[in-house]
């Protein structure tokens, strides 16, 4: 017996209703869900999206500027630019960087020194910039990439403009060279609010005159607003705004003189500075041993790093202006102008000069044995008693000394236009206490004024203070400010501006003291020590020798041919000329060179001579002279 079924039509139909209610009230709200959403993005963000779909579709691409060219008084070329090739790698879009470089050698030639530079720059930098593996690469190496690229994804060849130093190392510290800029770079450009400037730029000076006109030589970066495709590849070019090349820089520096100065010192170590006492413009700023500044434009490889940062002989080091010495004698001129300004009785006196000077139970020996016997004020500079400077130092006494010597920038930097100068040390009472911390070691002994009366004891200066002192001695109290740049050019509308010769200041020394110690200078030069160097000169000069210890003898006698190299004393010398109206005012250094009239003396010579009357030098013996020579030397004093 079947059941009957009881159908219920009326009630599936609501039920039927009720579900497709349901799924319209889903769709519509669906619908103003997504109307929400698009009126947001399209009205509400529309300027904000709008901007990030022209970001997307627009690339600004820096222009890096032409950088400036820097020339010497003469118009001679020290550093300039050249376009070429680079290949370069993106580490991050690169899956195998060794197969890469592997690969790319058979197609451009890849050196040792290429990847050890590369591998330098990698530790560097971060994996997102581009590197360079070859630099300058020829027309050949160019064609043969550029049709086989494809294969290199994360390589590309990027036309750069590269430095050149056509003169290599002939006035390496002066003009300095440019390096690849670093984070130290990069935190020391957002401090000053120039980084924008160095977008798309690579490279930054790093030292001498690189380094501190590096925003007038960098110029002003310009920038491409490129259409890209998806692929991010550029379509067109829809605006730009071209770069500003950097300015040109015209030095006082005569490279020719520049040039003769370096062949003259040949392998020894030293400095000599030179400078129009008129102007405060330098004419030449030797440091030796130098290096070649092209080897870091590209970036320089470690092997070449560590021969240069680790070398005895430091030929990283400025020996001009962060060379700290003893000025030895060459500091007599400046004690002499001391004591006649204050008037001191020993001026107007006659001493004996046994060879020696005793003071507070020590004796302190002169250069000369047995001394010269009676000896005036005038003499005393020319003969370069150090028995008369020792008396001259006891009775002026320190706390006058470091006074006087501080007018002339004795222990502060002088101010040259160039980065990294030391201040050199002017001992004083005041800076024993903040130099030492010992309480014992802080205290000042009459003693040791003695020595610094003759150059030695604290007293520490650089070349570059002590061309700069004489050369305000030889322009009679009159000191300008020492600079290397005489004039930046606008290369685009040819303006000039000149590095105007402002005084510091003007000494208030009476013009006739100021004569006799330069008549005292003048007797260095035709009976004193430095008369047999500069023997039949054809100008007047004023000079002065000096011989400074590396290390105490302690009372004992100085023999250089026993003692080792490094251990000689230094060679100075400083001289003006022509001496009534100096037009050049020096001073050289040749470590370890012995007496001041063996090494130093006849550099400033031929210097003097090529400066004054255009004659050329013969090139130097290879060898500096010999230890039997500085004995000899030993018994004219220094």
């Amino acid at each position: 017996m079947s059941k009957n079924v009881v159908l219920n039509p009326k009630g599936e139909r609501f039920a039927f209703q009720i579900r497709l209610i349901v799924a319209v009230l889903f769709i519509f709200a669906m619908f103003g869900i997504l109307f929400a959403r698009f009126f947001w993005l399209q009205v509400v963000e529309h300027d904000r999206y709008l901007t990030l779909a022209e970001q997307n579709r627009i690339s600004l691409v820096p222009i890096p500027p032409s950088r400036g060219i820097i020339r010497d008084r003469n118009g001679v070329i020290l550093a300039h630019n050249f376009s070429a090739y680079t290949l370069e790698i993106t580490p991050s879009k690169v899956a195998n960087l060794d197969e890469t470089i592997a690969s790319l050698k058979g197609i451009v030639d890849i050196t040792p020194r290429d990847r050890r530079r590369f591998k330098k720059l990698q530790d560097e930098t971060k994996d997102f910039e581009t590197l360079p593996i070859r630099t300058r690469l020829s027309d050949e190496e160019v064609a043969r990439f550029a049709a086989q690229s494809y294969l290199f994804p994360g390589v590309e060849l990027k036309a750069r403009l590269f430095r050149q130093y056509p003169l290599g190392e002939v006035g390496s510290h002066l003009i300095g060279y440019i390096g690849r800029i670093n984070d130290r770079d990069i935190k020391d450009l957002k401090e000053d609010e120039v980084y924008a400037n160095y977008r798309g730029t690579d490279y930054i000076g790093k030292l001498g005159v690189e380094s501190s006109y590096e925003k007038q030589l960098h110029g002003q970066t310009g920038f491409e607003q490129v259409e890209i495709d998806s692929g991010g590849r550029a379509v067109r070019t829809l605006k730009r705004t071209a770069p500003q090349s950097g300015k040109d820089l015209t030095l006082s520096i005569d490279i020719k003189l520049q040039e003769m100065i370096e062949k003259q010192f040949g392998d020894r170590r030293g400095s000599l500075v030179a400078i129009d006492p008129q102007t405060g413009g330098i004419l030449a700023l030797v440091s030796k041993p130098g290096f070649d500044p092209n080897l870091f434009v590209d970036g320089i490889d470690p092997v070449s790093w560590n021969e240069l940062n680790t070398s005895i002989d430091k030929p990283l080091l400025n020996r001009a202006i962060r060379g700290e010495y003893p000025p030895g004698s060459t500091y007599k001129p400046f004690m002499a102008m001391a004591a006649l300004e204050q008037n001191l009785p020993l001026v107007h006196q006659t001493i004996s000069d046994p060879g020696y000077f005793v003071y507070g139970g020590h004796r302190f020996n002169d250069s000369k044995k047995g001394g010269y016997g009676s000896m005036s004020f005038d003499r005393s500079i020319a003969l370069s008693s150090d028995t008369y400077f020792y008396q001259l130092a006891v009775q002026m006494g320190i706390d006058n000394i470091a006074k006087f010597m501080s007018t002339l920038d004795f222990g502060r930097p002088t101010g040259v236009d160039l980065p990294g100068e030391r201040p050199g040390i002017l001992p004083s009472p005041e800076w024993k206490k903040s130099r030492f911390k010992n309480p014992a070691q802080q205290k000042w002994y009459s003693g040791e004024t003695v020595s610094i009366g003759i150059g030695q004891g604290y007293n520490a200066f650089t070349p570059m203070q002590m061309a700069h002192a004489t050369a305000t001695l030889a322009n009679r109290g009159l000191a300008f400010r020492p600079h290397v740049v005489a004039t930046l050019t606008d290369p685009r509308s040819g303006e000039k501006t000149l590095v105007e010769p402002k005084p510091l200041k003007a000494m208030d020394w009476k013009p006739e003291n100021i004569e006799r110690v330069i008549r005292g200078m003048e007797g260095v030069m035709t009976i004193g020590t430095g008369a047999n160097v500069f023997r039949g000169a054809q100008y007047v000069s004023a000079g002065k020798t000096g011989t400074a210890q590396v290390y105490s003898l302690k009372g004992a006698k100085y023999n250089a041919h026993s003692v080792k190299e490094r251990l000689r004393d230094h060679s100075w010398f400083i001289a003006f000329a022509p001496s009534n109206k100096p037009t050049i005012a020096l001073a050289v250094i040749v470590e370890n060179g012995g007496f001041g009239a063996q090494a130093a003396a006849p550099i400033a010579r031929k210097v003097l001579d090529y400066y004054l009357t255009g004659k050329m030098p013969e090139d130097p013996p290879s060898k500096p002279a010999s230890a039997a020579t500085a004995i000899v030397e030993e018994i004219t004093g220094d």
